[in-house]
């Protein structure tokens, strides 16, 4: 016979599900996301024909597809949760250093500060550091 559930496991319980709710409708939205923002690739790619400069051109589609995996990289930490319960860090450094990225793209068409340079490469270092030592623990826990 299983034992009654003591009101702290009841609640425990409900918020689970509140919480597994949450990541579902967070995962509905990030999927639309990145179906606008692929569409917003594809219109940007057919707008290369017509556009007078075309390295910005170029920029403004690696922006809006470096967007798109951005997003997609979220929505896979939201899926994995599904599939672990457990929130996967690696996919969230994996966005991060794609934002740093897009935002390196940026330093040949706008105006940027040293510092600014400086603390968005270290930020991909820091990023980068962290998904190798991730990889090593993840690889240690599988023996």
């Amino acid at each position: 016979m299983i034992p009654p559930k003591s009101s702290a496991d009841k609640a425990i319980s409900a918020i689970s599900w509140v919480t597994l709710g949450i990541y579902l409708l967070i995962a509905a939205s990030l999927s639309l996301l990145a179906i606008f923002s692929f569409y917003d690739v594809i219109l940007q790619v057919v707008a290369l024909v017509q556009v007078e400069d075309m390295t910005q051109g170029i920029l403004e589609v690696l922006h809006a597809l470096l967007l798109t995996l951005i997003i997609v990289e979220i929505l896979e930490t939201v899926t994995a949760y599904f599939r672990t319960n457990r929130v996967q860090v690696t996919p969230i450094l994996i966005a991060g250093i794609t934002a740093m990225v897009r935002r390196v793209l940026t330093f040949g068409v706008e105006p940027v500060e040293p510092f600014d340079i400086g603390m968005t490469l270290a930020a991909i270092l820091v990023l980068t550091i962290a998904i190798v030592f991730i990889g090593r623990l993840e690889r240690a826990d599988s023996y």
